[in-house]
């Protein structure tokens, strides 16, 4: 059984919240691999109910979160906030399908996600509220470095090779446009409810560069080079040009990086029931592919 910080289990914590009429039954969500996610019923109405606190080897910061969820939904992309106290997150459901990557891989379905990108990285910034963080994956990787090491990590050898790679891949990313970036686009972020997509969960919400949520995109859905020059032109709205595009698959190598370490790091500090280890071993190949690629340019 899963505890918050003061041994109440995720689930009677999610049960018990003051918002509810009556007596809930929480029933667990899988899928989540930083949070515990339950739906609940009430008064005829579902909600989802998430239950995390600050992850700070992760930077994951729960304030953050709140108000990039605020602003999504303002802008129209997310669903509304309907509560909310410390280590809780209550959200409307939506009956709905997360995608998975064959979907994401459809011609038909990345025309319509690249718009919601667009929509997410120009639009939050206008409902945005309060303080508010910048996601700069360079950084990420090397405070994730210093965690692994003071954590005595499996892959501590292999730490000084990803580091001088992750110089190279900096370099070559250059001067960037800064937008909001919502800088976790695993398949199961992305909804269909049959008549419109939906992007979810907020955690690592933060200003960044265009250029990593369409790497991430790309690298945690397995795009082939085609669909990749597709998806940069049409983002864009330009022809895509060498330039950009070295850029941009510097920054695809360094979205694997990262993902590849925060599976890591969460071999060591993570309670939730997940083989990060697997995880770990196929993200850290997805990289090594990609970046060898990459060398070749």
């Amino acid at each position: 059984m899963t505890f918050i910080d003061d041994n109440t289990p995720a689930l009677e914590l999610a049960r018990d919240l003051s918002i509810w009429t009556g007596a809930v039954h929480p029933e667990p969500l899988s899928g989540g691999i930083t949070n515990l996610n339950f739906l609940v019923e009430d008064a005829g109405k579902r909600y989802v109910v998430r239950i995390g606190n600050d992850i700070p080897v992760h930077q994951v910061m729960r304030f953050n979160e709140l108000a990039a969820s605020r602003a999504a939904h303002a802008a129209g992309l997310s669903p509304a906030v309907v509560h909310h106290e410390p280590g809780v997150l209550v959200l409307d459901y939506i009956a709905s399908t997360p995608l998975d990557e064959a979907a994401v891989c459809d011609p038909e379905m990345l025309a319509r996600i690249v718009p919601l990108l667009r929509l997410c990285h120009r639009e939050i910034p206008q409902h945005l509220r309060g303080a508010a963080l910048m996601f700069w994956v360079f950084h990420v990787v090397r405070d994730y470095t210093a965690t692994l090491r003071e954590g005595g990590s499996a892959y501590l050898a292999k730490l000084p090779e990803l580091m001088v790679a992750a110089d190279r891949l900096e370099a070559a990313v250059g001067a960037v446009e800064i937008v909001f970036g919502h800088n976790d686009l695993l398949p199961a972020n992305l909804l269909d409810d049959g008549e419109r997509l939906w992007l979810i969960d907020w955690d690592y919400a933060g200003f960044n560069s265009p250029l990593f949520d369409l790497g991430g995109l790309a690298s945690n859905n397995g795009l082939a080079e085609a669909q990749e020059r597709w998806l940069l032109e049409a983002y864009f709205e330009t022809p895509l040009n060498d330039a950009l595009w070295h850029r941009y698959q510097a920054m695809k190598c360094a979205s694997l990086l990262r993902e590849t370490m925060w599976s890591m790091v969460s071999e060591i500090h993570s309670e939730l029931d997940f083989d990060y280890a697997a995880y770990s071993a196929e993200n850290l190949a997805r990289y090594e592919t990609a970046f060898e690629s990459f060398k070749n340019l």
